[in-house]
């Protein structure tokens, strides 16, 4: 079957390609607004453009039966970018896609659209209520999603907890780097928290399950995440041990932290945005028993399995990410800013 995997070059995108490849997927195509830099290149066909430009889209999705909608611009992006790319783009490729009877649109949500506040674990039913922009605009897009489900589309949604794996950086790139020079690591409060994560290959499978599962299975929304996990002082300590250093998490004090960075953000010196250091002293995980009945979803990948994978992938690319621009996107690095100063003392 033809199908388009939107943000194709992104850190999702490029390791679901390497999944459906690996299921001997053939006819995929990638459309993202950034080239398309992977040995896989030759195996696939992509396309360098944005779902914000609909004529593209009517163009594109003529031959399409199945979209797996991954693009996004994510939570350090313009406010005004992530709203247009978010929702207008969302919007545009379903109005597409249903002009076009495709089989099935899969639409990658996220578990930002929860409440931080709220008791864990939480499921597919508990509020939405979202901290910011992000997750406000996912569930805006979720909720046209739903409309077009209402029209006999095949839609389902999938949201995932924060995932990592091959060409992920991000936020999690300050630990691998503190790691890796042997220093102690800060952490928000006790850590005594626990805050499920979720290994890209196990996304991967999700999203393959809606893909090969029956329709009626699958048009409905999932929670995925890690069914292991323990603390998180606990699994990102895993990350320190293995370096081999004898560093340790080192707790900090949550309200003079979190305004800190909050004083730093309003200014653009903080180096992790408010949804991380909001929700990284509080119990984060939610419930996957859906997609456990439902598509028969089995996690292979704990917490630190994921962590530690990820932490070695880091190490054996090194020269490779330090040739990278640093950007705001989770595959490239983030600029430490503050942090830089900080590590020093650590």
């Amino acid at each position: 079957m033809e199908i388009l995997i939107t943000g194709g070059s992104g850190f999702l995108g490029i390791n679901l390609i390497r999944y459906l490849l690996k299921k001997d997927f053939i006819n995929l195509t990638s459309l993202d607004i950034a080239d398309f830099n992977y040995p896989e290149r030759d195996k696939i066909t992509t396309i360098k453009g944005d779902i914000r430009d609909k004529n593209l889209l009517i163009e594109l999705i003529k031959d399409k039966e199945l979209i797996i909608h991954a693009a996004a611009a994510m939570p350090l992006y313009k406010k005004e970018d992530i709203y247009s790319t978010d929702v207008q783009g969302t919007k545009n490729l379903l109005e597409v896609a249903y002009q076009n009877k495709v089989k099935r649109f899969i639409f990658i949500s996220s578990t930002a659209v929860y409440d931080i506040a709220a008791p864990s674990p939480v499921d597919e039913n508990s509020q939405l209520n979202a901290l910011e922009h992000y997750g406000k605009a996912k569930i805006m897009a979720e909720k046209i999603s739903e409309e077009f489900r209402c029209k006999g589309m095949c839609v389902p949604i999938i949201r995932p907890k924060s995932f990592i794996g091959p060409e992920r950086l991000g936020a999690f790139g300050f630990l691998y780097d503190w790691a890796k020079d042997g220093k102690n690591f800060p952490i928000i409060g006790t850590g005594k928290n626990r805050y499920q994560l979720l290994d890209v290959e196990d996304l991967c499978e999700s999203i393959y399950l809606c893909l090969v599962k029956d329709k009626a299975v699958v048009n409905d929304t999932f929670n995925i995440g890690a069914k292991e996990f323990t603390t998180m002082r606990e699994d990102f300590q895993a990350v320190l041990d293995e370096a081999g250093f004898g560093k340790k998490m080192v707790s900090l004090p949550i309200k003079f932290t979190t305004s800190v960075l909050k004083f730093l953000e309003f200014f653009h010196f903080s180096p992790v945005h408010e949804w991380i250091y909001e929700t990284a002293y509080r119990d984060s995980f939610v419930s996957i028993e859906k997609a456990e009945k439902q598509l028969g979803f089995v996690p292979k990948y704990s917490n630190k399995d994921a962590l530690i994978a990820n932490y070695k992938w880091y190490l054996t690319n090194i020269d490779k990410i330090k040739q990278k621009k640093v950007g705001i996107s989770q595959s490239n690095l983030w600029k430490q800013k503050g942090l830089k100063l900080v590590k020093i003392f650590f």
